[in-house]
């Protein structure tokens, strides 16, 4: 059940940090590390700054949070 659970948001990446880490900036103003599960880095090279992305954050942990 702990895999179901969770918040979906929108948001922006406003700076990309190595090992497919990313800043994503929420529309509250809010900013959050973002991180892309393995079987999408591959695609971490297409994602720049500016683009839109969603992010799955847990109910525990605010400041982290797995891209979609």
């Amino acid at each position: 059940m702990a895999g179901k659970d969770g918040i979906q948001v929108e948001g922006r990446i406003v700076e990309v940090l190595p090992r497919t880490l990313f800043r994503v900036e929420l529309a509250n103003g809010h900013r959050l590390l973002g991180h892309l599960p393995a079987a999408r880095r591959r695609k971490a090279a297409a994602m720049a700054v500016g683009d839109p992305v969603r992010v799955r954050l847990s109910p525990y942990d605010m400041s982290t949070g797995r891209i979609l």
